[in-house]
């Protein structure tokens, strides 16, 4: 289980859901950890976690929204952990909404973390990725972002964006050996599906050829694969699917 043995792992929203799951499963393959979220309260409990287990990590609060919050917290974490190899954008927010009583607050909101969000990391993550000479960066985006969703007009954009943005930052920087891919899980059985309605979630599940939601756990494995070598030495601009077969590309 050494995988990721001498790599230094930034996860945004790494407190919680998808980000603390990958967080777990890089930690146990050998990396350091450095976990930036919002909620400190979180965050740490995470971290003592993976402290108690023997890994190194740490915690660093973090406004993703803010170019200032998350370059101090980047070269921070750099500073601390002595680099970074790989960076994991999990960080996002999600809430249901008819787009006839959506606000523009509530749309720049979403767009502002969502994607916004994963630009700021990478912007201020690269630096450090270019000082190692290369590395990996893996953008949590949506199955929406690909299909679309009702009540959910806001998180498809920024979703659809992070997908898009994903490909272009892949283009840019393979020649440097950073190599960007996206993936693109189904509902999650994680807080934030605490922003739908139950109706909204029974209706997915009767979607879904597997008839359920997944969990956290089963999306990390493959955050694990695209950080990993040779496991994820070729893939380039990709947007990984593990979504009960809601998409089908």
């Amino acid at each position: 289980m050494e995988a990721l043995k001498d790599k230094v792992a930034v996860i945004t929203g790494g407190a919680s859901g998808i980000g603390a799951a990958i967080a777990r499963l890089y930690a146990e393959n050998g990396a350091a950890i450095a976990v930036l979220d919002r909620d400190a309260a979180a965050g740490a409990a995470v971290v003592g976690q993976l402290t108690e287990a023997g890994a190194t990590a740490l915690y660093s609060e973090v406004d993703v929204t803010s170019s200032d919050s998350v370059r101090q917290a980047m070269d921070s974490v750099a500073e601390q952990l002595g680099g970074i190899d790989i960076l994991v954008t999990a960080a996002g927010i999600l809430d249901e909404k008819p787009m006839a009583e959506m606000t523009e607050q509530d749309f720049d909101r979403t767009v502002d973390i969502d994607l916004k969000g994963v630009f700021l990391a990478g912007r201020w993550g690269l630096p450090h990725l270019q000082a190692r000479g290369g590395g990996r960066i893996i953008n949590i985006a949506s199955q929406l972002g690909i299909k679309g969703g009702t009540g959910l007009v806001h998180y498809v954009a920024a979703k659809a964006g992070v997908i898009g943005m994903t490909k272009a930052m892949a283009l840019e920087l393979a020649p440097e050996g950073i190599l960007v891919n996206a993936i693109a899980p189904g509902p999650i059985d994680t807080p934030l599906l605490n922003g739908v309605t139950e109706e909204w979630k029974a209706a997915k599940r009767a979607e879904l050829p597997l008839g359920r939601f997944g969990t956290a756990e089963e999306i990390a494995p493959t955050a694990l694969l695209l950080a990993s070598s040779p496991g994820g030495d070729i893939y380039v601009g990709q947007t990984l699917g593990p979504n009960s077969g809601d998409v089908m590309p």
